[in-house]
Order: structure tokens, then C-alpha cells, then sequence
């Protein structure tokens, strides 16, 4: 089960793709942003899901909202997937899975992330989550509709 629509987003701090620790409270202070969480780097439904979001970017940056992918990857497997792909937004490394616990983004017993993508607002307050494990493509077509909708 998600994460709430009107639930403060847990805080979490995360080794980045840009060589630093991100910390969502202060990395995204007072801006709006998507956190997708995915299984896998270099997989064909995660690789079609960044690539998605990759295309929609310009599309997010004008609107002012950040965008930012999380695995249990390591930093290491993230680069190399980032620059394959070209993706212009960062990737996070949960190698230990606390934030995807904390986002109920990780699946029970084998503990790999969930496709789940969340959307908030400039407090940090969920007001979209999308979920579905096999349509990386409807996670940026749901973000997209939820944010014309405002």
C-alpha cells in the first residue's frame, strides 16, 4: 500500500549521482518534485520509464518541478545507466532499502523497490501516487495529468 495523497513525504538523505549526499528537505527546499522509485537499472521496463521521464523533462523543468530516481543500486551502476541514457536528473542510491521501505515502495520477501512514483507539492505533501509494477509509461502519463489538473 502507498503512501497517503495529503501525508507529509518522509524526509531521507541518499548518496546522488552529482558525487554528493541528497536530502530531500533541504535538495528540493520549497520546490515541488517527483520521486520515482524503480527495480533496476538497465532493465527494459525501468530503462523505458527513465527514458520517459527523460523525454517529459523540459516539460516538468518548465513548471518547476524536480525530478529524481531511486533504486538500491549503487551509485556506481547509477552513473553508468545515467550516461547510457543521457538522463538529465539525478539518481539516488538505497542500497540498504530504508528509503523505499519508508515510501512502501520496496515488495515484501525479496525485498526489490516497487514501480511507484510519487508527485508533491513545494511542502513536501503528497498529492499524487502512481503504482503499477509493469507501466513505466503510465507513471509519467499519471504525473502529467495530475499536474495539468493542479
Amino acid at each position: 500500500m502507498a503512501l497517503k495523497i495529503g501525508q507529509k513525504a518522509p524526509d531521507f538523505t541518499l548518496p546522488s549521482t552529482d558525487g554528493k549526499m541528497f536530502r530531500l528537505s533541504t535538495g528540493f527546499a520549497g520546490k515541488s518534485c517527483i520521486i520515482y522509485f524503480y527495480p533496476k537499472d538497465f532493465t527494459s521496463g525501468c530503462t523505458a520509464e527513465a527514458c520517459e521521464f527523460r523525454d517529459e523533462f523540459e516539460g516538468f523543468k518548465d513548471l518547476d518541478i524536480a525530478i529524481v530516481g531511486i533504486s538500491k543500486d549503487d551509485i556506481k551502476t547509477h552513473l553508468r545507466f545515467k550516461k547510457q541514457y543521457n538522463l538529465p536528473f539525478e539518481l539516488l542510491s538505497d542500497s540498504r532499502g530504508k528509503t523505499c521501505g519508508a515510501y512502501d515502495a520496496l515488495i515484501p520477501l525479496v525485498r526489490v523497490p516497487k514501480r511507484i512514483t510519487y508527485l508533491l507539492d513545494k511542502n513536501h505533501i503528497i498529492q499524487a501516487v502512481h503504482q503499477d509494477l509493469f507501466d513505466g509509461k503510465g507513471h509519467i502519463t499519471e504525473m502529467i495529468a495530475k499536474v495539468k489538473k493542479g
